[in-house]
C-alpha cells in the first residue's frame, strides 16, 4: 500500500449536452491535473445533469462516454471515475463507471434512488455493494443519496477509502458536508466527496463543496462554489497509524447486509 494521489473535478454541467460537458472536463483536467495521479473523480451524471430528460442521452457499454473514460485513464495513467445515466438491457440506471488504464470498465449502480425527485420511478436500483482496488487501496464506490444510509457504507474492514460522487443541491449543503465527515469518522477511512456547481435544467442551485476528509474526520482539502480542480495525497502510513492507535473497528458489530 502506498500513498494515493487524487484529483477532484468539480464541474458545472450543461443539461442535455454530453459533448460540451466532456469538452469542458477535458479542459479542466488538462489545465489543472498534476502528473502523476492515481485517481481522477468526476461528479454524478457528469454528462447530462440530474433531471428526467437525461435518459434520452443514456450511455451504453460501447458508447462514447465509456470510450472517453478509457482514453483518459490511459492518457493520465490513472483511474477516472464518475457516474452517468446508463442503458443496460433496456433498463436505465445511474451507473458509476470505473475506468482503469488498459483494463475493462467496472461499474457500480446507485443503490439508493432519490424518491423526492422521482428517481426511483425512472431507474433500476443497484443490487451490489462494490469495492474496487487501486493498487493496494480498497475503494468503496457510492453515488449521492447513498450517503444518507450509513449501514450500506459501513466499513467491515473491507475498504480504505469511501468515494461519493454527487449532484447535491445547495439547499442541503450542510447535510452533504456533515454526512461526509461522519462517514469518515465512523468508518475510520478516507472519504472523498465530489459535487457539481451551477444550476440544473430546473434552475436548482448546486454549491460544490467537493472535499476530502481523513480517517479522523480532519478536513484535508475543500473546494468552493465554482468550477475547480482540487488535489490531495492520501497517506497510507497515517491510515495504518490511526487504526493501530485507535482500533475502534475491532469492537464493531458483526452483521450481514441483505439487499432485496
Amino acid at each position: 500500500m502506498s500513498d494515493l494521489r487524487v484529483a477532484l473535478i468539480q464541474s458545472d454541467i450543461i443539461p442535455d449536452d454530453s459533448a460540451a460537458n466532456l469538452t469542458a472536463l477535458e479542459r479542466q483536467m488538462a489545465a489543472n491535473c498534476p502528473d502523476p495521479l492515481d485517481l481522477i473523480v468526476l461528479p454524478e451524471v457528469f454528462t447530462t445533469g440530474f433531471h428526467p430528460r437525461a435518459r434520452q442521452h443514456a450511455e451504453t457499454a460501447a458508447g462514447p462516454v465509456s470510450q472517453w473514460l478509457a482514453r483518459h485513464a490511459n492518457h493520465y495513467n490513472a483511474v477516472v471515475t464518475g457516474s452517468v445515466v446508463f442503458n443496460d438491457a433496456n433498463a436505465h440506471c445511474n451507473r458509476l463507471l470505473w475506468a482503469a488504464p488498459d483494463k475493462p470498465l467496472q461499474y457500480y449502480d446507485k443503490r439508493h434512488l432519490f424518491r423526492m425527485a422521482g428517481e426511483h420511478e425512472r431507474y433500476r436500483a443497484g443490487r451490489q455493494r462494490c469495492i474496487f482496488t487501486l493498487g493496494s487501496w480498497r475503494v468503496l464506490a457510492q453515488v449521492c443519496y447513498d450517503l444518507r444510509f450509513p449501514v450500506f457504507s459501513r466499513n467491515r474492514d473491507d475498504y480504505d477509502l469511501a468515494l461519493y460522487v454527487a449532484n447535491w443541491p445547495a439547499a442541503r449543503h450542510d447535510h452533504w458536508r456533515s454526512l461526509l465527515k461522519a462517514r469518515a469518522i465512523e468508518n475510520q477511512a478516507y472519504v472523498i466527496g465530489v459535487n457539481r456547481v451551477g444550476h440544473d435544467a430546473y434552475e436548482q442551485a448546486y454549491a460544490g463543496g467537493s472535499v476530502v476528509f481523513s480517517p479522523e474526520g480532519e478536513l484535508l482539502v475543500e473546494a468552493g462554489d465554482q468550477a475547480s480542480v482540487i488535489t490531495a495525497q492520501l497517506s497510507e502510513a497515517a491510515l495504518r497509524d490511526y487504526r493501530a492507535r485507535f482500533p475502534a473497528h475491532l469492537d464493531g458489530d458483526e452483521f450481514s447486509l441483505v439487499i432485496d
